[in-house]
């Protein structure tokens, strides 16, 4: 068994805490949900980057490329200064949502390069400019900018023109459980000499300022320097005692307290909430003070008594052009060490722990190809995306014991409804910076590429978003910390489907996982009939259902006097129904219980597409257009909402093929199942209700049956997906794109009351202010439903078989089975990222203008895996580092590979792939 995967086992069955250590810290602590005690909840001004190096945080840590222990406990992060900085490089800079021109965005250049899924390796990579970092120009600059213009990156800036910058290159290698080398090695690109000083940091979380006991809580720990040895000790009630050893040895060490420096934050107005009870700071050594040692020149500022809950170790060089700055440390558990913290072959351990990860990620015996590359560097980025998560809602509402509580206007604010939830976890994130909180959606799609890497992870973390103190006692799932109570589309069970088949086998797959699954999901299924199907006429109107601006107007928020019936909150139903269906069959393979919740969930899909289709008379499909459209239903008056987005494609992914070995095999499902079809004939016409299809011979004699549920007829589908794949409307080079091209000249206006709505095409950020953030779904390609949409074809082809072929692209000449044609979007998906030539400098789709990635050879190579997609050229947008469910591409090139089609190159329509002309 390769080394990892033995790793992995040992973890599992609890023989070793092999995660008990990982990326585990946050990009970002300011300016988050749990951080804001103010009275009006704007968390991004009550907790700014200019708070962050003087103020403790209550709920987490960040820092840069960091590390920490599953719970927080113990945290270390790299501190950087360049003799030019006004600050300690401690965590990195970008906007909030009002400073932005299109809402928070990371102004750094930070890449995570490689990881395997305990973290026994695990690299990462800055880009440290040498001059000043422009934080005033970033600001300043992105603030006068409008949303028609393009946001304003640490690039544009110029700051990294002629090399001058150090590339910070940090590694960590597990020689034990607890045991963790740390390689830092620091270069200089420039052409010049320059000053650079390193701080590899250690510190605890404050877990001993809130006055509070229990779970979670702790006595004050200690850090102090070790007698005879470059090092320190950290001793910790819970976590125990560990040492942070510099093999290489510092110029000094610098020790103070992680607690907040009141006397610089309000001056004159200490509030007491945030300082001691006196008034004053709890004790003169505080969180920045070592950015004040180092650059304010305060000798006073640290604690000379060697000391405290934070520490340094401070490295200088004068590098010379191309000369780097190598650093080793070694953190380790005390009470389990075995010889000297020096005695250990540390070049042979990282060779080792290399050599096991390009085993893991199946490099050990061919060069990669450059898709191989990206999708390991995917995989890396979504494993580096873990997070522990901290927050209890009932506590931060109370405020601390010690402390006077906050405005009683909070209990009438964001998620009074939600004081049951107590988080504690590691979680996998969105975006460690611009999303460093859990969203449900979000870690659904993540839990589906994380399957073939990390099953074990997947699992848990499906099944830990639907404990009773995260799912409300209602059924919902939380949706994320700026409201939980938000709805987003229900992919739950999808995932958990994906996670148990794409994990194992059929005979191996774990049954326990499924079931745990599904019976919660009961629960929620039943918070999603009762709640958003109001009229009970299975017309579903869901609200945001994660599509943020895609609608006319925001869909989150109730219409006065009107209704909204979505054609994509119906589908998403019809598509947990199927997916429960799906489930509840193969749970009735051993346990017949299950077949009666099999015809259930049959009869209650049957019931949604039926009204998707027929509901008024007509339903949500306009058969002029060929198209499902969201209606607006005022009193008797019926408005067809006609823009063609991704709303009226969601219909398509709500599609399942039942074999008939599997009817038969279950006699009380295929009873009433039968009695349904005989009764029901009448919605034959509308839906494809059982459709019958022979398929291959089977080993034994015969032939394989199986039937299809969807929601659109034969006839249906292949009008929408005429529309779906025209390069004129949704098929860009790139994928599918969330609104059709027609609507750049032709936007839809709907007229109301004295009011105007627009829906315009924008391929890239969102133009408009209309809720979302720097989200935008008018337009640009996202991963997510791309997926799904691909996965429907296959099922749809797995029925129709090799006689249903449609012009792919439209108006081509080309004809494909829907198998093809998903292998289609598969490869114009893939194009986003690889290169468009053979050579080191080839550009790619999502680097969009910026050349730094091609030109600069120490660039090349080098990926960011971003929240979303332009639907014209393919450019990067939103979120840098969303490898939550961008991190699909992984299985998208993997797919490819295995394939061997190469991808249709970039900007050009592809009238090249496998298909034929009729």
């Amino acid at each position: 068994m390769n080394a990892e995967r033995l790793r992995l086992s040992e973890d599992s069955k609890r023989e070793q805490n092999w995660k008990r250590w990982g990326p585990y810290l946050s990009e970002r602590q300011w300016g988050t949900v749990r951080e804001d005690y103010s009275a009006n909840g704007e968390c991004w001004d009550y907790f700014p980057h200019d708070h962050a190096r003087s103020r403790t945080y209550r709920w987490g840590e960040d820092g840069l490329l960091g590390f920490c222990d599953r719970e927080g406990r113990l945290c270390f992060g790299l501190a950087l200064w360049n003799g030019q900085d006004p600050i300690l490089k401690e965590r990195l800079f970008g906007l909030g949502t009002k400073e932005g021109n299109h809402g928070e965005d990371v102004k750094e250049c930070y890449f995570y390069q490689d990881s395997t899924p305990t973290h026994s390796y695990m690299k990462a990579l800055y880009k440290y400019p040498q001059r000043a970092f422009p934080y005033d120009e970033l600001v300043q600059e992105n603030k006068r900018r409008t949303r028609m213009e393009p946001e304003f990156e640490l690039i544009d800036t110029g700051i990294f023109a002629e090399g001058r910058y150090f590339d910070i290159q940090i590694e960590y290698a597990k020689v034990a459980a607890d045991d963790i080398l740390i390689r830092i090695v620091a270069t200089n690109r420039g052409q010049e000499a320059w000053p650079l000083h390193v701080l590899p940091t250690i510190w605890f979380r404050n877990t001993w300022a809130w006055g509070r006991k229990g779970e979670g809580y702790s006595l004050k720990p200690a850090i102090g320097k070790m007698t005879g040895e470059d090092g320190v000790a950290c001793g910790h009630e819970t976590l125990g005692n560990y040492s942070l050893r510099a093999l290489t040895p510092p110029a000094e060490w610098l020790f103070t307290e992680n607690e907040t420096n009141c006397a610089r934050l309000f001056p004159g107005e200490i509030p007491t909430e945030l300082c001691d009870p006196h008034g004053s700071s709890a004790t003169p050594y505080v969180k920045d003070a070592f950015h004040r040692y180092l650059i304010g020149k305060e000798s006073s500022a640290v604690n000379h008594a060697a000391s405290g809950t934070k520490a340094a170790a401070v490295y200088f060089s004068e590098l010379a052009p191309g000369a780097s700055l190598e650093i080793r440390l070694r953190l380790r558990n005390e009470g389990q060490a075995a010889g000297p913290a020096a005695d250990i072959d540390f070049d042979e351990m990282f060779r080792q722990r290399i050599t096991e990860a390009d085993e893991y990620h199946g490099f050990s015996k061919t060069q990669p190809t450059a898709a191989m590359r990206i999708a390991r560097e995917a995989e890396a980025n979504l494993m580096w995306s873990k997070q522990f998560y901290n927050f209890g809602v009932l506590e931060w509402m109370q405020g601390d014991p010690v402390y006077p509580p906050p405005p009683v206007t909070r209990w009438r604010g964001r998620n009074n409804g939600w004081l049951h939830l107590y988080n504690r976890d590691v979680i996998s994130m969105p975006d460690n910076w611009e999303f460093p909180w859990y969203a449900s959606w979000d870690l659904a799609f993540h839990m589906v590429a994380f399957a073939s890497v990390d099953a074990a992870f997947a699992k848990d973390q499906l099944q830990l978003l639907l404990r009773e103190w995260y799912m409300h006692p209602s059924g919902q799932i939380p949706a994320y910390e700026f409201e939980f109570g938000d709805v987003n589309p229900p992919v739950h069970a999808w995932a958990a489907w994906r996670v148990y088949k794409i994990s194992a086998p059929p005979g191996e797959r774990d049954r326990n996982f499924l079931e745990r699954v599904f019976l919660k999901l009961l629960i929620n299924f039943t918070w999603w009939a009762n709640r958003k199907d109001v009229s009970g006429s299975q017309v579903f109107s869901g609200g945001f259902l994660g599509l943020d601006n895609i609608g006319v107007f925001d869909r989150s928020n109730p219409i006065e006097g009107g209704v909204l019936e979505q054609a994509d909150g119906s589908a998403w139903m019809a598509f947990y129904c199927l997916t429960m269906l799906a489930i509840a069959l193969e749970l009735a393979h051993v346990d017949p219980v299950y077949e009666d919740l099999a015809s259930k969930f049959f009869e209650h899909f049957i019931a949604i597409a039926d009204a998707i289709n027929t509901v008024g008379g007509w339903g949500l499909w306009d058969e002029e257009d060929g198209f499902y459209y969201d209606q607006l239903r005022a009193g008797d008056n019926t408005t067809s909402m006609r823009v063609r987005s991704m709303v009226g494609l969601v219909p398509l992914i709500a599609v399942e093929v039942l074999e008939q070995e599997t009817i038969d095999s279950l006699p009380g499902f295929k009873k009433r199942m039968e009695w349904f079809l005989t009764n029901r004939s009448d919605l034959y016409h509308q839906i494809s209700m059982m459709e019958t299809a022979q398929g291959a011979p089977k080993a034994g004699g015969g032939i394989h049956q199986h039937r299809l549920l969807g929601i659109p007829t034969k006839g249906k589908l292949r009008r929408v997906l005429t529309r779906m794949l025209d390069e004129k409307e949704f098929f860009s080079p790139f994928g599918i794109r969330s609104l059709s091209v027609e609507h750049r000249d032709k936007p839809y206006v709907l007229r109301l009351d004295g009011q105007e709505w627009r829906v315009q095409y924008e391929p890239g950020e969102s133009q408009t202010p209309l809720f979302g953030g720097n989200s935008n779904w008018r337009g640009p390609i996202w991963f997510p439903m791309n997926y799904l949409l691909m996965e429907s074809l296959e099922r749809y082809h797995h029925f129709y078989g090799d006689d249903f072929k449609i012009e792919c692209p439209t108006g081509s000449g080309i004809f494909m089975t829907l198998l093809e044609v998903a292998g289609e979007m598969n490869r114009r998906l893939c194009a986003l990222f690889l290169p468009q030539g053979s050579d080191d400098a080839a550009h790619a789709a999502w680097q969009g203008e910026t050349k730094i990635f091609t030109e600069d050879p120490n660039w090349r190579g080098l990926t960011w895996f971003h929240e979303y997609f332009h639907g014209d050229t393919g450019r990067g947008c939103g979120a840098s580092h969303q490898t939550g469910w961008t991190a699909l591409i992984a299985r998208c090139l993997r797919d490819l590979e295995a394939k061997n089609i190469a991808p249709t190159s970039s900007g050009e329509d592809s009238n090249t792939s496998k298909g034929s002309t009729q």
